[in-house]
């Protein structure tokens, strides 16, 4: 296990490496520099007054990851718990012990936000404009090296459309991204608008205490049930030490959740059958599958949701739990007007309508006085942009566990480094080789808050290594190769970067 390296007294504000958020991404992030760049100096800077990042931000009922503990749990630090789909309090303590046991907590910098960061070849190095979140104060300070760990959402606005007649209803409306301390839904009636992973979490949360919850769906989306307890886990652990029995069951679930998407992509109708199946096993005879439960798109054109021991759907079969499909008219004094001219009453609207990206922190990237303007960049790896130096980010697999991902970019980040400092290099920037390369979006999801920030987000090329499958056995291969001497120009301090 590493330790946190000392800052160097003399420049306080100057570090080797910045990372720029202290949830999951930003944590695994610092315990790879420790134990891969060793001697590397580093700080956190988190805009939020406490680490977690997502597992701290959602407090609404039944917050959970539809992730097994076995993949979204470090691969460095063995997952012990019996069961390994856990709600969002025991990821949150996870992260939060991985932190001290590693002695990343030390490192980090609360109630600051990074708003600006400015790179100059001929220092080789960044300066960054950070602001604290209560006075407004900005300051600045330097480092060789960015890392964006801050995730692709907006923490301080979740999406909510704008619907007629909203003023005038009497009850309470509520984005779980902000949930109220102290919200009690004990028997009044409550309407989950939406049909994602976050409705699907909250509407066998609150369906015990509620007098009814219904969960109102403009669409449907696929819902596969999974057990929260993985029986094979359980019996390794008997039988191998805790991080071999770790690491099989890791592989096993990637593997299981790889060959999952690969199979719904490859024969989408075949798998289309399949979800089906599964939904006519938990739900009574008679239930209108057709209109609640089948999606216009294809399996996995949108992330699918998951629920463990399939709640959710234990909750419709209690009948303490409805589906209505339909579409928002205008909210009235008592509840909800649908297209059809149904009413729904409700004292409490929750709209569990999605998120607002933020790429790349939101931050004002410059390159020796040049603006970055992400659209226009085409990803490496999916972590770092052509023709910006020294910088990297951390986004996640939207198809299996995010920290698969992360994992894999945070190691090769700090495997660069290392590689970096043992050669002399001060500089390390993305090149996109000569020819022509064919681009697409960088994440190929038909989700409605991807598809609000495709404008936004940097592109991907049609080829390795500037194009991931979302496959994360083949992209590991990737990143675990030796280090990319022909797409990555490295150079030393003394010659710019860009310069002939």
């Amino acid at each position: 296990m590493g330790t946190a390296p000392a800052q160097d007294p003399a420049t306080p504000e100057h570090v080797d490496v910045l990372i720029v958020g202290a949830g999951l991404s930003g944590i695994g992030a610092a315990c790879h520099l420790q134990t891969e760049a060793p001697g590397t100096s580093y700080a956190i800077l988190e805009a939020r007054g406490a680490s977690g990042g997502t597992w701290d931000l959602f407090r609404y009922p039944g917050v959970r990851s539809d992730s097994d503990m076995y993949t979204l749990g470090f691969p460095f630090r063995p997952w012990t718990e019996p069961r390994s789909i856990v709600g969002g309090a025991e990821i949150l303590r996870y992260l939060r012990e991985t932190a001290a046991a590693y002695g990343v907590d030390r490192q980090i910098t609360y109630h600051v936000r990074v708003v600006r960061a400015e790179w100059s070849s001929p220092d080789a190095r960044w300066t960054v404009t950070v602001e604290h979140t209560g006075s407004g104060a900005r300051t600045r300070r330097t480092c060789g090296f960015l890392f964006l760990c801050s995730g692709y959402y907006r923490y301080d606005r979740g999406y909510t459309p704008a619907w007629p007649g909203q003023d005038n209803f009497a009850g309470v409306v509520v984005h779980p991204q902000h949930w109220p301390e102290g919200l009690d839904v004990t028997g009044k009636r409550v309407v989950v608008i939406g049909s994602g992973a976050t409705a699907v979490t909250i509407v066998p949360a609150l369906a015990g205490a509620a007098a009814q919850v219904t969960m109102l769906q403009r669409s449907p989306s696929f819902v596969l049930a999974l057990p929260a307890r993985d029986p094979l886990a359980d019996l390794l652990r008997k039988v191998l030490p805790e991080r071999q029995a770790y690491a099989a069951v890791r592989w096993k679930n990637a593997r299981i959740a790889t060959a999952l998407y690969v199979l719904c992509r490859k024969y989408p109708e075949r798998a289309r059958a399949v979800l089906r199946k599964g939904v006519l096993k938990r739900l009574p005879a008679g239930y209108d599958i057709d209109t609640h439960f089948t999606p216009a798109y294809q399996p996995w054109d949108q992330r699918m949701c998951l629920v463990p021991d399939g709640d959710f759907f234990a909750a419709i079969r209690s009948g303490r739990a409805s589906i209505a499909t339909d579409q928002i008219e205008a909210f009235t004094r008592g509840g909800l007007r649908l297209h059809s001219g149904a009413q729904l009453d409700a004292d409490v609207v929750i709209t569990a309508t999605g998120l607002n990206l933020l790429p790349l922190g939101g931050i004002d990237l410059t390159v020796d006085g040049q603006p970055v303007i992400i659209r226009e960049h085409v990803a490496y790896k999916g972590m770092m942009l052509e023709a910006v130096p020294n910088m990297a980010f951390a986004i996640g697999y939207t198809n299996a566990s995010w920290t698969l991902k992360v994992d894999l970019v945070a190691s090769y980040v700090a495997r660069i480094l290392h590689f970096m400092k043992e050669n002399g290099h001060a500089t390390v920037t993305p090149r996109r080789p000569a020819g022509p390369m064919g681009t697409s979006p960088f994440i190929d999801m038909t989700s409605g808050y991807f598809e609000r920030a495709r404008a936004s987000l940097p592109l991907q090329g049609d080829r390795a290594p500037w194009r991931l499958q979302q496959h994360y056995f083949k992209d590991a291969g990737l990143f675990r190769g030796p280090v990319d001497e022909k797409e990555l120009e490295f150079r030393p301090a003394s010659i710019p970067s860009g310069s002939g």
